[in-house]
This record gives structure tokens, C-alpha cells and sequence, in this order.
């Protein structure tokens, strides 16, 4: 049988020991890294075909693991998990190899099926699509990255009010 060889790179200490268990009991084996630098040492040494990498990181970015992982395995199935999700961090995320994007918390399955899934084929519509309220508040989001996270011009190229938008932006996203 093929071993199947999986990088999970988080800082969460204690989430990535349980998903680590978690992946071990679905038939991976695992390669633990709690950052970016190990995340890309473990990259070059265990050269994994699939990879579970947090794209905010306390020591930068995850995308620079993304990177690191295609330049030794062209083929693995890199899955990018964020408590942050944007769809500005997604359209990245697959732009520098992943082939899906999972907004925290994920569920095991989920994961599997993403890491999974045929590289052929498109993955099936969500069974839960985002509400308008979630897709403005994407919009928002994207427009507020690309402003270098300045609120009044933000405000100003969403054509509203300063004080406006730092209320929506106080409250926590809708699902």
C-alpha cells in the first residue's frame, strides 16, 4: 500500500496535534510544523504528496509552505485551512498551488475529501453557498486588504460613510 505522506503546518499547538491524530487514523502519515521555517524544512525533507497549511501564521505567511511544497512535488494536494477567510486569500492561495481552501473550523471530512478529490474534476457546488450578507461582507474585506487597512479610504472607494463602516466591520462576519 502507498504511504500517504501529509505536511500539516499550524501554529495552534493543540489543533494541530488533534488533526494530526485525526489524519493518522484516516491513513495518513503525518509530518507536524508549527511555522513557517519548519514548515519549509519539513517540505524539502519529507517531500509530501498532500499538505494541510494555516495561511496566517505567527511567523508569516503559509503560502510561502505552499510554495516550498510545489517546488519539490509538483503533484500534492495542498489544502489551505484560515480562521481568516477572504476571498482575496483564497484566489492567492490557488494561484500559488492549493487546490482548495477551508474556512476554520473544518471538519476532518471535509479535509479528506478535499485532499481527496479528483484533480480532474470540478469539486460539487456547496451544499450551503455563501448568504448577501457573507458575500458583502467578502467584498468589503477584499476592498479593505487592497486599501492597505485604511478605514477612510476604504470607506470612500465603497462610496460610504467612515463611521458606517467601521460598524460593519466591528461586528463579526455573518455565515
Amino acid at each position: 500500500m502507498n504511504e500517504k505522506r501529509l505536511l500539516i503546518v499550524d501554529d495552534d499547538e493543540i489543533f494541530l496535534n488533534r488533526l494530526g491524530r485525526s489524519m493518522t487514523r484516516k491513513g495518513f502519515t503525518p509530518t507536524l510544523a508549527g511555522n513557517v521555517a519548519e514548515g519549509k524544512r519539513q517540505a524539502q525533507t519529507a517531500a509530501p504528496d498532500y499538505a494541510i497549511v494555516d495561511l496566517r501564521l505567527q511567523d508569516g505567511n503559509g503560502l510561502e509552505v505552499v510554495e516550498a511544497i510545489r517546488a519539490v512535488n509538483k503533484h500534492a494536494s495542498i489544502v489551505m485551512l484560515t480562521g481568516y477567510g477572504n476571498i482575496a486569500s483564497a484566489v492567492a492561495a490557488v494561484k500559488a498551488g492549493a487546490i482548495d481552501y477551508l474556512a476554520k473550523p473544518a471538519n476532518v471530512e471535509d479535509i479528506v475529501n478535499a485532499l481527496l478529490a479528483d484533480k480532474g474534476t470540478p469539486p460539487p457546488p456547496p451544499e450551503n453557498p455563501m448568504s448577501a450578507d457573507r458575500v458583502r461582507w467578502e467584498h468589503i474585506q477584499r476592498i479593505y486588504e487592497l486599501c492597505d487597512h485604511n478605514i477612510s479610504e476604504t470607506a470612500r472607494r465603497l462610496n460610504m460613510h467612515r463611521r458606517t463602516l467601521q460598524r460593519i466591520m466591528a461586528k463579526r462576519s455573518p455565515q
